[in-house]
């Protein structure tokens, strides 16, 4: 191939690289870059055999065909342009760029302060594109909507287990494994929820820690997997969706469109900086030359641009083409801001919600950004649920033993109506949870009163100063007997808890047999053994209680009904309850320790009680017939025991 190979074409249907029977198509979006220039690798990767500047503008769009180049090209992009950082442009083409649209890479991103310094070239630096035939879309089944979510890290949850073969350790691959498996069909888990998957590389500040990003949430493009993860690349996560749709279980992806590993002004040049900075990220209206943070990341994506849109789009079509069953969006608040602040009717919402196929994938939003009037939980458009971090704080406070709780709890055990309800969404729309990836793992939450992240090398300032945990009377690890039980009986009432609420039960991988992080509340950057899960000491016994919790939640609809309760009918379908089986007075919820909640629908009446108390409660049941069904070797008669949760069916 010569220099002069590069030849004028239409304006292709397709963004990035695309092979075709005449070669290959390349578009590239830069409304302020005055050239887009594509160089071309040797099949290694290492030599650069040819730098061509793309021979056609339509639009802001540059545009030209490689004729008889073939899938497997090498190559990166560079960009000319005005050096303006008072006015948003960075253009710099001594620095090679990562097409946003490429879908393979050839090598991990490693961090390297030439990235950041204006004038130096990296082309030593930066992974290779490469050029791949699109795979044949799976045919899937109309996706079943979620009711026990598995949060997991591939590399964490892979690393340590006995069965996973040494050579896919780490690897999307690895989850195939049938031990894996059975134990995700053991739990009764409906869908997997992925943590970020798409090639990220380490915040700059890690390395000379000795440190590593354990966690992906730091993204460089949005198509394409990361290397660690998937060497095979797309065809790696086809794979995984096939083997678990086989198995029942979905695959949801923890997606990050709120940012990229560019950071902020100081930080590298190796894709959407280097193309137009002034475009793709926010910035002040003010102020154009600095960017907004609204995400703690030093910058924020502007996804109320068409172009922007267009580019987020095009990932999510591309992992559905690969058979995901949807999508969880970090820091969703972003997907709705522009200049004039968030909105419902976003650019981004508006083209999610009228695509025939991604309206009726799996939306999940975690509904919260930094950035001014960021806490938006309840406000996203239907069909999105979202992580619901008032069920994680008043659930947590509830067992801690704050006072004034016991309403709180109740309005969460019912499915978060008050946030919900009026805008007609029903239970599903609350992802339930008590612990998840950022945060304490809910064998911590029992065991540290305060957060140690000591290990993060940031003095212990970094993570949540107030996570709502408590220490049974020891912080940390203990040897004493007494402890040891008390926290296990908290967790059996956490997850109950969870487990007989209504909404979508989501659990982090591990946390069903007791994983720790020793405290760490922030463990973002620890991809090292001694955070990755430990299965040789997981706690079967606990595993087994979860298990048993999402069987009978399975067995017993009601528990998980789509609709919010009313207190109507005949019978009621629900009735509050003190423990002597009469109805809760409104002025005594507030001094409440014990809870009492009964059920009626759906063809059978249930009782859920709670007591948080560290004393046992006499507890009347309402009426005769009733059988206990949860815990199922216990004998929970007359008693409900101290730190108790108890499930009653009548016959």
């Amino acid at each position: 191939m010569t220099a002069s190979a590069i030849l004028p074409c239409p304006l292709p249907a397709r963004m990035g690289a695309t092979p075709g029977e005449d070669g290959i198509t390349v578009a590239v979006f830069s409304r302020n870059g005055e050239s887009v220039d594509l160089c071309l690798f040797d099949e290694s990767g290492e030599c650069e055999i040819a730098r061509l500047a793309l021979p056609c503008r339509t639009g802001d769009v540059h545009h030209g065909r490689l004729p008889d180049a073939k899938a497997g090209l090498r190559y990166g992009l560079r960009v000319e342009g005005p050096w303006q950082p008072e006015r948003g442009h960075r253009f710099d083409a001594t620095k090679l760029l990562i097409d946003p649209y490429a879908t393979l890479v050839d090598r991990p991103f490693r961090w390297d302060p030439r990235m950041a310094q204006r004038g130096v070239d990296t082309v030593d630096l930066v992974p290779r594109c490469i050029v791949s035939e699109a795979l044949p879309p799976l045919a899937m089944a109309r996706d079943t909507p979620p009711t026990f979510i598995y949060e997991l890290a591939v590399k964490s949850f892979t690393m340590r287990h006995p069965a996973v073969p040494d050579r896919i350790r780490g690897t999307l691959a690895a989850l195939t494994e049938p031990t894996l498996l059975d134990h995700l069909r053991k739990l009764g888990v409906s869908h997997v929820e992925l943590m970020p998957v798409a090639a990220w590389m380490d915040e700059r500040h890690l390395p000379p820690l000795g440190l590593a990003n354990a966690w992906g949430y730091n993204p460089v493009n949005f198509f394409a997997l990361d290397p660690r993860l998937a060497p095979g690349g797309a065809a790696d996560l086809a794979a995984l969706c096939a083997v678990y749709a086989q198995a029942g279980i979905g695959i949801i992806l923890d997606i990050v469109f709120n940012h990229t590993a560019e950071s902020d002004e100081f930080g590298a040049t190796i894709s959407l900086r280097g193309l137009d900075n002034a475009l793709y990220y926010r910035h002040a209206t003010d102020d154009p030359g600095r960017l907004i943070n609204d995400t703690g990341c030093g910058h924020t994506l502007a996804l109320d641009r068409a172009p922007v849109v267009r580019m987020a789009m095009d990932a999510l079509r591309h992992w559905r083409s690969l058979g995901v069953s949807g999508f969880r969006f970090d820091l969703g608040t972003v997907m709705g801001r522009s200049d004039s602040g968030y909105s419902q009717d976003a650019p981004l919402f508006a083209a999610i919600l009228q695509d025939p196929d991604l309206s009726q994938a799996i939306l999940i939003a975690e509904p919260w950004d930094i950035g001014p009037g960021g806490y938006r939980l309840g406000e996203f458009p239907a069909p999105f649920a979202e992580w619901n971090g008032r069920y994680r704080d008043d659930v947590r406070r509830f067992w801690r033993g704050d006072g004034g709780m016991a309403g709180a709890l109740a309005t969460r055990l019912a499915g978060s109506a008050d946030l919900f309800a009026d805008r007609h969404r029903g239970p599903r729309a609350t992802v339930n949870f008590i612990a998840a990836h950022d945060g304490f793992t809910l064998a911590d939450l029992v065991a540290y009163a305060g957060k140690h992240n000591e290990a993060n090398g940031e003095g212990n300032r970094d993570g949540d100063n107030e996570s709502h945990s408590w220490n049974n009377g020891t912080e940390g690890r203990t040897d004493d007997p007494a402890i040891t039980q008390a926290r296990r009986r908290d967790l059996r009432a956490l997850l109950a808890t969870l487990f007989m609420s209504r909404g979508v039960a989501m659990l982090t991988a591990g946390d069903e047999f007791g994983r720790t992080q020793h405290g760490n509340n922030n463990a973002y950057c620890q991809d090292n053994a001694a955070f990755w899960l430990d299965w040789a000491g997981a706690d079967s016994d606990l595993t087994s209680v979860v298990a048993e919790l999402a069987a009978l939640r399975r067995a017993h609809p009601l528990l998980a009904t789509q609709t919010f309760l009313t207190g109507t009918g005949d019978p009621p379908d629900a009735r509050w309850l003190r423990p002597d089986g009469t109805p809760i007075p409104d002025h005594e919820w507030a001094g409440l320790d014990v809870v009492c909640l009964e059920l009626n629908g759906d063809g059978e009446r249930l009782l859920i009680a709670l007591n948080r108390s560290r004393e046992a409660a006499p507890l009347t049941l309402p009426g005769d017939g009733w059988e206990q069904v949860f815990p199922a070797a216990a004998d929970l008669t007359g008693e409900l025991p101290a730190r108790g949760v108890g499930l009653w069916r009548q016959g």
